[in-house]
Protein backbone atom coordinates (compact mmCIF):
# COMPACT_ATOMS: atom_id res chain seq x y z
CA UNK A 1 0.00 0.00 0.00
CA UNK A 2 1.27 3.32 -1.02
CA UNK A 3 1.26 6.48 1.81
CA UNK A 4 0.33 9.53 0.63
CA UNK A 5 3.06 12.46 1.19
CA UNK A 6 0.43 14.00 3.36
CA UNK A 7 -0.21 11.07 5.67
CA UNK A 8 3.62 9.93 5.60
CA UNK A 9 4.29 14.06 6.75
CA UNK A 10 1.82 13.65 9.53
CA UNK A 11 3.22 10.47 10.70
CA UNK A 12 6.69 12.33 10.41
CA UNK A 13 5.44 14.58 12.74
CA UNK A 14 3.83 13.01 14.92
CA UNK A 15 6.57 11.19 15.83
CA UNK A 16 9.10 14.15 15.91
CA UNK A 17 6.59 15.13 18.70
CA UNK A 18 6.21 12.39 20.55
CA UNK A 19 10.01 12.75 20.62
CA UNK A 20 10.36 16.32 21.35
CA UNK A 21 7.65 15.85 24.33
CA UNK A 22 9.81 12.32 25.68
CA UNK A 23 6.83 10.08 24.78
CA UNK A 24 8.42 6.89 23.93
CA UNK A 25 5.39 5.24 21.64
CA UNK A 26 6.70 2.37 20.31
CA UNK A 27 3.40 0.81 20.42
CA UNK A 28 0.03 1.67 19.15
CA UNK A 29 -1.21 0.45 22.38
CA UNK A 30 1.14 2.72 24.55
CA UNK A 31 -0.11 5.98 22.42
CA UNK A 32 -3.62 4.89 22.10
CA UNK A 33 -3.76 4.65 25.83
CA UNK A 34 -1.87 7.86 26.48
CA UNK A 35 -3.88 9.96 24.15
CA UNK A 36 -7.42 8.61 25.33
CA UNK A 37 -6.49 9.54 28.94
CA UNK A 38 -6.10 12.59 27.70
CA UNK A 39 -8.78 13.19 25.24
CA UNK A 40 -12.76 13.71 25.95
CA UNK A 41 -14.44 12.26 23.52
CA UNK A 42 -14.57 8.86 22.14
CA UNK A 43 -11.70 6.43 22.30
CA UNK A 44 -9.64 5.34 19.68
CA UNK A 45 -8.86 1.88 19.23
CA UNK A 46 -4.68 0.84 19.63
CA UNK A 47 -6.11 -0.09 15.50
CA UNK A 48 -6.56 3.88 14.96
CA UNK A 49 -3.28 4.50 16.79
CA UNK A 50 -1.29 2.25 14.53
CA UNK A 51 -2.79 3.79 11.16
CA UNK A 52 -1.50 7.27 12.43
CA UNK A 53 2.16 5.69 13.53
CA UNK A 54 2.26 4.30 9.96
CA UNK A 55 0.79 6.57 8.04
CA UNK A 56 -2.26 5.18 6.93
CA UNK A 57 -4.99 7.95 8.27
CA UNK A 58 -5.05 11.10 9.95
CA UNK A 59 -6.98 12.10 12.83
CA UNK A 60 -10.15 14.28 12.76
CA UNK A 61 -9.90 17.73 13.44
CA UNK A 62 -11.12 17.12 17.54
CA UNK A 63 -8.60 14.58 17.57
CA UNK A 64 -5.52 16.50 15.80
CA UNK A 65 -6.80 19.13 18.33
CA UNK A 66 -6.14 16.95 21.09
CA UNK A 67 -2.86 15.58 20.02
CA UNK A 68 -1.26 19.15 19.28
CA UNK A 69 -1.98 19.95 22.78
CA UNK A 70 -0.83 17.22 24.79
CA UNK A 71 2.14 17.74 22.52
CA UNK A 72 2.68 21.23 22.99
CA UNK A 73 2.71 22.05 19.01
CA UNK A 74 0.28 23.69 17.03
CA UNK A 75 -2.49 22.02 14.75
CA UNK A 76 -0.83 23.65 11.71
CA UNK A 77 2.49 22.29 12.29
CA UNK A 78 1.19 18.69 13.17
CA UNK A 79 -1.20 18.78 10.46
CA UNK A 80 0.42 20.37 7.45
CA UNK A 81 3.82 21.19 8.81
CA UNK A 82 3.46 24.71 8.90
CA UNK A 83 3.21 27.25 11.83
CA UNK A 84 5.16 26.69 15.22
CA UNK A 85 6.24 23.15 15.35
CA UNK A 86 8.09 20.68 17.19
CA UNK A 87 11.19 22.44 18.73
CA UNK A 88 10.99 25.58 16.94
CA UNK A 89 12.21 28.66 19.18
CA UNK A 90 9.15 30.57 21.03
CA UNK A 91 9.28 34.51 21.61
CA UNK A 92 7.05 33.72 24.53
CA UNK A 93 9.53 32.11 26.33
CA UNK A 94 12.84 34.05 25.77
CA UNK A 95 13.59 32.07 22.15
CA UNK A 96 13.97 28.67 24.22
CA UNK A 97 13.13 25.64 22.30
CA UNK A 98 9.73 24.32 23.30
CA UNK A 99 11.84 20.94 24.57
CA UNK A 100 13.89 23.51 26.83
CA UNK A 101 10.67 25.13 27.73
CA UNK A 102 9.46 21.45 29.31
CA UNK A 103 13.05 20.17 30.81
CA UNK A 104 12.41 23.61 33.09
CA UNK A 105 9.30 22.85 33.75
CA UNK A 106 10.19 19.30 34.89
CA UNK A 107 13.09 20.69 36.70
CA UNK A 108 10.86 22.89 38.72
CA UNK A 109 8.77 20.17 39.32
CA UNK A 110 11.59 18.60 41.86
CA UNK A 111 12.30 19.08 45.20
CA UNK A 112 15.16 21.42 46.24
CA UNK A 113 17.04 18.48 46.56
CA UNK A 114 16.64 17.20 43.28
CA UNK A 115 17.51 21.00 41.77
CA UNK A 116 20.44 20.73 43.65
CA UNK A 117 21.19 17.24 42.08
CA UNK A 118 20.33 18.07 38.27
CA UNK A 119 22.23 21.31 38.50
CA UNK A 120 25.68 19.56 39.96
CA UNK A 121 25.06 16.94 36.96
CA UNK A 122 25.10 20.13 34.47
CA UNK A 123 27.55 22.01 35.75
CA UNK A 124 30.11 19.08 35.64
CA UNK A 125 28.83 17.31 32.08
CA UNK A 126 29.79 21.40 31.06
CA UNK A 127 32.87 21.46 32.61
CA UNK A 128 34.16 17.57 31.10
CA UNK A 129 33.31 19.23 28.02
CA UNK A 130 35.61 22.30 28.09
Amino acid sequence: MKISNEREGFRARLVEALQNAHCTHDSATELSRDFNARFTGRPITVHAARKWLVGESIPTQDKMRSLAQWLDVSVEWLRFGTGGGAGELSRDNGGLSRPDVKLLADLHRLDDAGQKMVREIVRMLVQSRQ
